[in-house]
């Protein structure tokens, strides 16, 4: 086994990414924290992945320090020590820039990225006094490619992956990594649970290109062990980025001829 004797915590592992992730974990050895801010649907994730002696679940509000505090003074009480944290926690918010909701807008940036600082200051002490540990958090390939209505998540992502590189390098003294993991377009429920403004649109031909969350826990393992910098999920993706960085203006009316509905996307989804 992989993880055999590690301690992860998993954000938003009530569903999707976070939630396979945490059962990958699990079976690779690791003794494993779910939370998010249902703990009703957090506690059956961990019954879904298999949960025992080697799982907890708790509830926490990773915009909230507090509670983020209890989460890591829960695990720590329970397991002894924190090896791997994922950031996993977050939402979308699928409208324009002129149009969207500036409160909808600053909650997102609580949950997608100030939570995700809040988790690594507070992990950061504990892993430092153990000798060591990794920080994974879950961006996007929003986060190197903006799109039309879905500016604001990718203000988030683009900021995650800045911090998290930046911390990368503050902490390897300290033999913590961080790992910063972009998948593209998932077959989960994100669509469907994102806020929506007025008149929402996404790109329709990615669904087309979905994988599961599976594969996303399975490249995370993966980038994990080898303690690499960065992990685009799936692969095909890097190209994309690439051409984006040397023809961007290929990509964007690429991008705006395929837009359509997101109720239309999310029925196509659906059929998949």
């Amino acid at each position: 086994m992989k993880l055999e004797g590690k301690v992860a915590v998993i954000t938003g592992a009530s569903m999707g990414i976070g939630e396979a992730i945490a059962k990958l974990f699990l079976q690779e050895g690791a003794k494993v924290v779910l939370c998010s801010r249902d703990l009703a649907r957090t506690q059956a994730a961990e019954q879904r992945i298999g949960g025992g002696a080697k799982t907890l679940s708790v509830a926490c509000d990773v915009s909230r320090r507090d509670q983020v505090d209890a989460l890591m003074k829960a695990t720590v009480d329970k397991f002894g020590r924190i090896d791997i944290f994922v950031n996993n926690a977050g939402f979308g918010l699928n409208d324009g820039v002129a149009d969207m909701d500036m409160a909808e807008f600053r909650r997102m940036f609580d949950t997608n990225l100030f939570g995700a600082v809040e988790c690594m200051q507070a992990v950061v002490p504990v892993m430092r006094q153990q000798g060591g540990g990794d920080i994974v958090n879950i961006s996007s390939v929003s986060g190197h490619i903006s799109t039309p209505y879905m500016s604001g998540y990718a203000a988030t992502k683009h900021a995650m992956n800045a911090i998290g590189k930046a911390a990368r390098m503050e902490l390897l003294r300290h033999n913590i990594n961080v790992l910063t993991v972009c998948p593209g377009y998932i077959a989960t429920d994100f669509v469907k649970n994102m806020t929506k403004g007025k008149n929402p649109q996404r790109v329709g031909s990615s669904v087309k290109y979905a994988v599961t969350p599976d594969v996303v826990a399975d490249a995370t393992l993966q980038g994990l062990l080898k303690r690499k910098r960065e992990v685009i999920v799936p692969r095909f993706y890097k190209w994309f980025i690439k051409l984006y960085q040397t023809s961007p203006s290929m990509v964007e009316r690429t991008i705006r001829k395929r837009l359509k509905p997101t109720s239309q996307v999310m029925a196509d989804a659906a059929k998949k």
